[in-house]
């Protein structure tokens, strides 16, 4: 997984959550952090920050649970194919 893409979700989410010790595989959603209206910016930052469209089967909480899942979501989402 690329370390690029990881501290950029890392650092995305230390702009927004009073914690210094969240971890890569720390559950965002059951630490409290996020809330319906976080959980729409988030995505929308997944959109512009990396380039890739998050379709509608793409909103489960296991793509944006933890600092972990972002980066393999965000990794999948950038070495599959473009569809024409």
């Amino acid at each position: 997984m690329s370390t690029d893409v990881r501290d950029r979700i890392a650092d995305y989410l230390a702009k927004f959550f009073p914690v210094t010790d969240l971890q890569d595989t720390d559950d965002i959603f059951k630490r409290g952090f996020v809330s319906s209206l976080f959980a729409m910016q988030l995505v929308a930052f997944v959109e512009q920050e990396f380039g890739v469209t998050v379709e509608n089967e793409d909103l489960e909480l296991d793509n944006f649970r933890s600092i972990a899942s972002l980066e393999r979501f965000v990794t999948g989402k950038l070495a599959a194919p473009v569809a024409r």
